[in-house]
This record gives structure tokens, C-alpha cells and sequence, in this order.
């Protein structure tokens, strides 16, 4: 089990009273949770930390990548129902939301974390492939989710 992780504790980051999400190694996990735990060749999340102005939420992962995801993309882009729909048909272009900030971090088992958000949006579950994705493709999404925006008189304020 190579890279299986999962959560040891949400504790407060050094000093800065933002939450930030301990992950452990799968040499340090039970028994049980070594046999719940999944081995992927996918890289992991070693840290999850939300910034003290809680705008940002900063991943690292295994491989050495690390991504800063504002707040505004992650509530734009949550892969909840409510905003992704049950088919790409049913996808909504969520405007309104360039103050928001995260309340909380929250993990979900092994593989994910809910985030609340200070609209009052929790119901996204923000998977290690989909923090990662976001991470990757951030500017491709950030640029496509504007010209949405655009295309239906819409704007990131309230």
C-alpha cells in the first residue's frame, strides 16, 4: 500500500488558526484501516490547508505537486448535484460568488474532503483526483468558467 492515506485529525495550522488536515502514512494505519485503505498509483494529498484568510485552500501532494485553490474556483466548480446537475445538460454556472470564503474542512474517509463554504454550500464531496485536476487545469477551467459567465449576462458579484 504505497501511497494509501488517511486522516489522522483536522488541527490548526502553525499559528495561523486555519484548519489544516494531518494525513497519515499507510505504515502508521490500523489494521482495519489498512484493509479500507486503497493502494493507487494516483498521487495522494501529504497536506490540506486552508490560508488564515480562508480564500485559499492549499494541497500537497505525494508526487510534489502543490496547488493554492482559491475559494471562488472551488465553489464555482463543486462536484455536488447541486452544481454539476446529473448530467452535463443540468450543470449550473453559479455567479455571485467572488467573496466567498471556506468555513470549513471536513474529511470524508479516506479519499476526500467536504468543504463548506460561507453561502452555506456543503454539499461537495472534493475527491484527491478532483483537488488534483483543479489544480492542474486551473487556468483552462478558470477561462472557460468567465466565458460562461459572459455568455449568460452573468457576473462573479453579487
Amino acid at each position: 500500500m504505497r501511497r494509501a492515506h488517511c486522516f489522522a485529525r483536522v488541527r490548526a495550522a502553525r499559528g495561523s488558526g486555519a484548519p489544516s488536515l494531518a494525513l497519515r502514512r499507510a505504515a502508521d494505519l490500523t489494521g482495519a484501516e489498512k484493509g479500507a485503505a486503497v493502494a493507487e498509483s494516483r498521487p495522494w494529498p501529504t497536506e490540506i490547508r486552508l490560508r488564515k484568510d480562508r480564500r485559499t485552500l492549499a494541497v500537497t501532494f505525494d508526487d510534489g505537486a502543490a496547488f493554492d485553490l482559491p475559494a471562488e474556483l472551488l465553489r464555482v466548480l463543486s462536484p455536488s448535484a447541486e452544481v454539476q446537475g446529473h448530467s452535463p445538460e443540468q450543470r449550473k454556472t453559479v455567479p455571485g460568488m467572488r467573496n466567498v470564503a471556506i468555513r470549513a474542512v471536513e474529511p470524508v474517509g479516506n479519499y476526500a474532503v467536504r468543504l463548506t463554504f460561507s453561502d452555506g454550500h456543503s454539499t461537495g464531496i472534493f475527491t484527491w483526483d478532483y483537488l488534483g485536476r483543479l489544480g492542474r487545469e486551473r487556468e483552462t477551467l478558470w477561462t472557460a468558467y468567465l466565458g460562461e459567465l459572459a455568455a449568460k449576462g452573468l457576473s462573479r458579484d453579487l
